[in-house]
Parts: C-alpha cells; sequence; structure tokens
C-alpha cells in the first residue's frame, strides 16, 4: 500500500511511516518555545529604568531614591563608626586603663613585698610587726589583682600566660620565705640562703612576668586608645556626598521651576548638615581629650611607675648586700651583685624623676615629685655612710644605717615611696576626668545621627513627591 506524495499527516499529528522501510510512524514534536521575560528580571528592570529616565517624573522618582539613600547611609554608617569608637574609649576608661593599672600595682605588690621581707630579715629575730602587716598586705594585694586580672583578660593569650606564671611561683616564693624566718628565728644561717633563693624568685621569675603582663595590657591600652581617636573617614566622605547631592538637586528643582526652596529638600539638607557638623565636633572634642588623658596622664603613670618600681628595686638590692655579706658576686667576680644593682636601680630612679618632672603640667604634679628627688638625694648620702660602715667592718652600724629607728635610708625611701604615691594619684584623676570628657563627647551622637538620617530621608523624599504631584 503507498500513500500520495503529499499525503496530510493524522489528525494526532503523526508522521506517516517511509513505504517499504516498517518503521511505525512518530509523533512531530514542535521545538519549545522560549519562556518569556519575568516581570521581575534584570533584564526589564533595567528598560523600566531606561523608559522612566527619559521623562520628568521618571528622573524625579530616581532622584529622589538616591538622595533617600545617600541620607540613610550618611546616617546609619555614622552612628556605626561612632559607636565604634565610643565602645573603644569607654574600654580605654573603663577596662584596658584599669587593667594596666592594676598590672603595675601587681608588680609594686611583689617589689614591695620582697623589699619588706629582706627588711624584716635584717631586723633580726623579732621581727618588726609593721613590716611582717606590710609584707603580709602586699602579699593579699597581689593575689587579689592577679584574680581580678584573670577575669579581665578577655581570651588575651600572652595576659593568661603570664598570671598562669604569678600563679604558680608566688607559692614558691612566700614559702622560701617563710623558711627563711624560720631559720632566722633560729639563728641559722641557712635562713640568708633561703632569703637570697626566695630574691631570685623573685627577680627572674616573678617580677618579669608582672612586667611582661604590664606590657601587655598597656599595649591593650595604646590600642583601645588608638581606635577611639580614629576618625571615621568613610562617615565624613559619605556625609560630604549627600549634601552635595542635595545642594545639586536644589539648584537643578530651581533651575527648572524658578522656586527658590524645595522644604523637603532644605529639610534634608539640614539635617545631613547637623549631623556632619555633630560628627566633626564630637569626635574633635573627643580626641582632644583621650589626647590629653595620654600626654598628661598616662605617659605620667608610665614613668611614675618605672620611677616607683626602680625605688623598690634598690631598696630590695640594699637590703640584701647586707643579707649576704659579698657572697654574691656579679658574673666578672669583682663586685658584690646586689651593691651593683642599687646603683642601676637609682640611676633609674632618678632618670624616671627627670622625665616625670617634664611630664607634669602643674603644681599638684611637681610638688610631690620635688619632695621625692629631694628624699633620693638624702637616701644616697645615707646608703654611702652604710656603706662606709660595712666596709670597715663595722656591719651593725651599717645595719643600724639601713633599717635602724631613726636617719636610715629605709626612712628615706619610705618618703620616696609615699611622695611617688601621690603623684601616681593625681596624674591617675587628671587621666580619667580627660579621658572621661572624650568619651561623653561620643554618647549621644550614634542615636542622633540614626534618627537625623531618618528624617533627612524622609524630608528628601517629601520634597521629590511635591514635585512629582505637579504631574498628576
Amino acid at each position: 500500500m503507498t500513500y500520495p506524495p503529499n499525503a496530510p499527516a493524522s489528525a494526532q499529528g503523526t508522521a506517516p511511516a517511509r513505504a517499504g522501510t516498517g518503521v511505525p510512524a512518530q509523533p512531530s514534536v514542535a521545538p519549545a518555545a522560549a519562556p518569556p521575560a519575568g516581570p521581575g528580571t534584570w533584564a526589564e528592570v533595567r528598560e523600566r529604568l531606561r523608559r522612566a529616565a527619559t521623562t520628568e517624573p521618571g528622573r524625579l522618582q530616581i532622584l529622589g531614591a538616591v538622595l533617600a539613600l545617600l541620607v540613610v547611609a550618611f546616617g546609619t554608617v555614622t552612628a556605626f563608626e561612632v559607636a565604634d569608637r565610643a565602645s573603644s574609649a569607654d574600654d580605654v576608661v573603663s577596662r584596658s586603663q584599669p587593667l594596666s593599672a592594676d598590672a603595675a600595682a601587681i608588680y609594686r605588690s611583689l617589689a614591695d613585698a620582697d623589699t619588706a621581707a629582706a627588711s624584716a630579715f635584717l631586723a633580726g629575730a623579732q621581727e618588726p610587726a609593721d613590716v611582717q602587716k606590710r609584707y603580709a598586705d602586699d602579699i593579699a594585694t597581689a593575689s587579689r589583682l592577679l584574680v581580678k586580672a584573670a577575669a579581665g583578660t578577655e581570651g588575651s593569650a600572652e595576659a593568661s600566660r603570664e598570671i598562669t606564671t604569678l600563679n604558680e611561683q608566688l607559692p614558691r616564693y612566700t614559702g622560701l620565705i617563710e623558711r627563711a624566718r624560720a631559720a632566722n628565728r633560729q639563728g641559722l644561717p641557712l635562713g640568708g640562703a633561703y632569703l637570697r633563693y626566695a630574691n631570685r624568685t623573685m627577680t627572674t621569675e616573678l617580677l618579669p612576668a608582672a612586667e611582661r603582663l604590664y606590657e601587655a595590657e598597656t599595649a591593650r591600652l595604646s590600642q583601645d586608645d588608638q581606635d577611639a581617636r580614629d576618625w571615621p573617614f568613610l562617615s565624613l566622605a559619605l556625609g560630604i556626598l549627600a549634601l552635595a547631592a542635595l545642594v545639586w538637586a536644589q539648584r537643578r528643582d530651581r533651575a527648572r521651576t524658578n522656586r527658590v526652596f524645595n522644604q523637603g529638600l532644605v529639610a534634608a539638607t539640614a539635617a545631613s548638615v547637623v549631623v556632619l557638623l555633630w560628627l566633626l565636633a564630637a569626635h574633635g572634642v573627643a580626641r582632644a581629650g583621650l589626647e590629653e588623658a595620654r600626654e598628661h596622664g598616662q605617659d605620667s603613670l608610665r614613668v611614675l611607675t618605672t620611677a616607683r618600681i626602680s625605688s623598690l628595686k634598690a631598696r630590695a638590692n640594699e637590703n640584701l648586700t647586707l643579707v649576704a655579706r659579698g657572697a654574691v658576686l656579679t658574673d666578672d667576680g669583682k663586685n658584690d651583685k646586689y651593691e651593683t644593682d642599687y646603683a642601676t636601680s637609682m640611676d633609674g630612679l632618678i632618670d624616671a624623676l627627670a622625665e616625670a618632672r617634664e611630664l607634669a603640667d602643674d603644681d599638684a604634679g611637681r610638688d610631690p615629685l620635688a619632695v621625692a628627688a629631694e628624699r633620693t638625694a638624702q637616701w644616697q648620702e645615707r646608703h654611702r655612710d652604710a656603706r662606709a660602715k660595712d666596709d670597715a667592718g663595722d656591719f651593725e652600724g651599717a645595719r643600724l644605717r639601713v633599717v635602724g629607728p631613726k636617719d636610715t635610708t629605709g626612712q628615706s625611701f619610705d618618703q620616696v615611696d609615699a611622695a611617688l604615691k601621690r603623684a601616681l594619684d593625681h596624674e591617675q584623676s587628671e587621666f580619667t576626668r580627660a579621658a572621661e570628657g572624650g568619651r561623653g563627647a561620643l554618647t549621644a551622637l550614634p542615636l542622633g545621627a540614626a534618627a537625623l538620617g531618618v528624617l533627612g530621608a524622609a524630608g528628601a523624599v517629601l520634597g521629590i513627591n511635591r514635585r512629582l504631584s505637579e504631574y498628576r
């Protein structure tokens, strides 16, 4: 059976089989039509924008959206950047500076405890009650501040490592001191050996760890201070861009309508100007306050802490010079180690006092330093007298010159320490006052910038909508 050459397809759309092949007819498949572009595709959005940009109402709608976006972005970024700097300023006042001060106090307490222990040992079997109390208070203060520092490290591996070292070595040190005391009460020479070993533990383990802790906390303070003082450049750039766009939009509106003001755009411009000026003023005040706190507070505190530590080291080495009686020499074997260390520490004290006087900016800061310098000179004179007696074989005379009832190097040291404490307290109050002033300048700005940004964007939209209503 054959088909005519031009036979049509069946009603079901089946193509006829080829003659003589026996292959059944296959349904014909029409090519799938491409789906129409949806209304939300990017191509259609671009097309709509292109068409809108060719008409004045469309251009006004685009302009309004851009202006609102710029003003909102300016307010939002300002709020976030200022909040970040306010947080850093708050850290300076309430976290990093107190932690740095606590680390310095840990060092000072440990060094003073070592000094008190040596003084008590020199006093003989009947240790003075006030010296015993001073030693106990120093150890208690160091232990308490270590607990506080451990709670405030916030994951700092370096600080945690030093705190662990201090917690491990402090009980070992106090144990050695108790052994030295017990031997001293019995009149055994072994007590001096225990005291020297305790001092070595203090100077090679405890004090270096405390110094590293102080440096770590001071570095964190410097970083927080720098973060708080960094200019918010992104906010400033967005503010200038938003103002430029608003001014251009108003010039454009005036050129097309001959109207002097568009109230909505004027309101948006005013809000942006307020935020920008507020940002410049508040951040400028904050920077000035933090800069003053650093220059006239933190720098002075650092130098005064160095001076106090040097005085403590000098006093401990002075005592140990008499305890060791020449048994410990310098590496070259020519000089008494403790006397050499005393001279080095005393030089450090004198240099630090001179630097602190240069940094002091008022009489309340300079007067205690003048007293400290005067008493330091007196201390040196009394120390030379004690050394002369000891070198002449008068050990008891030298001991009384160091830890006796009157006119001793110990009294001079106490007077230096008290003067330095007054200077430290004054500079600490100066730092806190200046830093709190800097922090306070940023307090209300994040919320104010966000609110003014929203109001400015609303003003821009209303101003453009007023122009659009003229085309309806």
